[in-house]
Parts: structure tokens; sequence; C-alpha cells
């Protein structure tokens, strides 16, 4: 499927149909025991448990605002779907197993990644969906307790109907869809889940990782660096600021090119180029993350690709979504996935003079 498809859908290894949507009986929907979701509501006073204290109950309710208003959460939700793409990192990385979670390109999400493998264990979640395509019938059989969806782009109808059995935690309001920082992700789902202070520990371990990395290779702030894929001849897509991918590398150090922000169609997270457009990738790092080596040979075969200085002085990186999962990693940008990414891509980035 082409990014320019579907605005700000994010992109990752390949394209593959969407599952079937089961229809939603209202009978059914009756028929599930609700919260209570609060539009527009001021939020409520929060305290959480201390950091390192998963064992304890954490302190409720708490009241989070997103997108669609605001959600209270009574008690600590014992059973959660995540319908965000990443967004189950997150909540293992705070001790909790989703009973649910969505399918991004029919990769299941539990025992594949490395960085997440561990934390699942034997468990499985159901798949519930398939990017923003929900099954309600199967998310209400599974009776959770809380709905997270922060890496969505849940429509108002779904959270409605959602809202009526189970609470729900929509997307950050005041960021588009897919573009909210992982950061505020995380804090919101720290927060839903009452661990306020693990999620703040959490994040602070990142970027700390990001900070040490920086200080490491402060050359990388003078360098501009473009993350670019090519799923068939002749069409190649270059990542704007609101992507994960390009803030993985803002954070490393690297400067973005806003003439690609230019490109880029409003809401969208890629700006579609032809060959005659690749000028926009002479960039002082380019880094290519591919599906397959035939995709890496086709670009490096483009006449046109040819001619870029940053070609021509070997200072492009071809790296794979998957084996090793590197592309994948920084596609995340998770606090579970960041730290593989870096230990992946600093070696990679540093070798290129």
């Amino acid at each position: 499927m082409s990014a320019g498809a579907r605005p700000a859908l994010p992109r990752f290894a390949r394209s593959l149909p969407r599952v079937a949507v089961v229809a939603v009986a209202a009978l059914a929907l009756a028929a599930c025991g609700g919260g209570t979701e609060k539009s527009g509501s001021p939020s409520a006073p929060t305290s959480s448990a201390p950091a390192g204290g998963g064992d304890k109950p954490a302190a409720f309710p708490v009241t989070v605002e997103h997108k669609y208003g605001s959600t209270t959460i009574d008690k600590e939700p014992k059973t959660i779907v995540t319908l965000g793409l990443s967004d189950q990192d997150a909540v293992l990385a705070l001790g909790v197993k989703p009973a649910g979670a969505v399918d991004w390109f029919k990769e299941k999400p539990y025992g594949k990644w490395p960085w997440t493998k561990d934390k699942w264990g034997g468990t499985q979640p159901e798949i519930v969906g398939e990017r923003d395509e929900y099954n309600i019938e199967k998310i209400a059989a599974l009776k959770p307790d809380l709905v997270i969806a922060q890496y969505s782009g849940m429509k108002k109808e779904q959270y409605d109907t959602l809202s009526k059995f189970t609470k729900v935690v929509a997307q950050p309001k005041d960021h588009p869809d897919y573009g909210a920082p992982w950061q505020l992700m995380t804090q919101q789902i720290g927060k839903s889940l009452g661990k306020d202070a693990e999620a703040a520990k959490l994040i602070s371990d990142i970027d700390a990782r990001f900070e040490a990395t920086r200080a490491k290779h402060p050359e990388w702030a003078t360098k501009t660096l473009a993350v670019a894929d090519s799923f068939e001849a002749g069409k190649y897509s270059a990542f704007t600021r609101t992507d994960p991918k390009s803030i993985f590398f803002q954070e490393l150090g690297f400067k973005l090119k806003p003439d690609i922000d230019t490109l880029a169609k409003p809401g969208f997270n890629v700006a579609e180029l032809s060959a005659e457009k690749l000028n926009v990738l002479d960039v002082d790092r380019l880094v290519w993350v591919t599906s397959s080596t035939e995709a890496n040979d086709r670009i490096k075969a483009e006449p046109l690709y040819k001619k870029l200085k940053v070609n021509q002085e070997k200072r492009d990186l071809f790296v794979p979504y998957q084996g090793p999962d590197i592309g994948a990693a920084f596609s995340f940008n998770t606090v579970l996935s960041i730290p593989y990414a870096i230990d992946e891509i600093e070696p990679l980035l540093a070798a290129v003079k």
C-alpha cells in the first residue's frame, strides 16, 4: 500500500491486506457493562505508585485527557487491550501483559521482536484488528477494564462504540494521529495504569541513552539526515519529521531536512518522490530502511540515484526492517525498542565518514 493512500499512516516493512472487520451487533454491545467517559471534563488530581513498586496497589481514580475528551479510571485495570500499533511496548515495560493487541502488518506482536520477547514470555495476546480497523466483538469478548489507543488513528465513532462497554484512552490531544512524541504516549499509558513514576523513570532512562550517544558523537549535530524507503520501482518515500523514524535520528543529534516536510501532503508522514526528485535525499547521511536486498539493489541501480553525492561518497546506509530487526526497532521507537535500535545503528552510523 502506498503511504499516500492514507494520511499519517506509518510505513513498515511491507504492505499486506487488511484483516476483515467484524460487524458489531448493537444488542451484543448493550449486553456489556460500560464505563462512563467524560468529554471535555477537567483532569482530576492523580497519584501513582512509587517507581519500582509494581506490586503495590496504584492510587486511583486517575483522569487522562485525550483527543476525544477525558477518561476517568476508577480502579486499577486488570485486563487491558492495546489498539495503538506500538502501545503494547510501554504497557509491557510497565509490567503488564495486554490481553489483546492489533496486528501491524500480519506480524504477531508477541515473541518476535527481540526487545519484547522476554516481556511476553509464553503469553499470546488475542489479535483484535489491524492498524485502525478493530474487531469490536473480539475486544468485547475479552471484557477489558481498559482500552489504550495512543499510537493510533482511532476515529470518534470507534471511541464511542468502545466506550459503551469499557474505559478508553484515545490518542493524545493537540497532536496529529501518529504524531505524538513517544515520551507523551508513554506518560499517557503510565498514567492510565496508575504508574506515573515508573513511566517517568522509563522515559528518563531512554533520554539518558540518547544524551550519552549524542555526547559520544558530537559531530552528528552538524549533519543532515534523511530516512527513506522504496517499495516499488521508480517510487521513493522520504519520512517527515513527525514519523517515529525521523524522530529517532533527530534525538540521536542529527538535523532533519525541512524540504521533505514541504514536499509531503498535509497530514502525511512521508513525501512521495519520483526518481527525478531524489536530489532532496542528497544529505550528509541517508538511511534507507528496506525489506529486501532486491530493493537495495534496485535503488542502487537507479541512474539518477547514482548521481547523488551521498551515494558516490558512500554516506548512505541500507538497513533492514527485519533480520536483524533494526528498522523495526526505530519504526516502533518505544521505551523498549529504542535501546535495541541505538545498539544496532550507532556502529553503522559511526562507520560512515
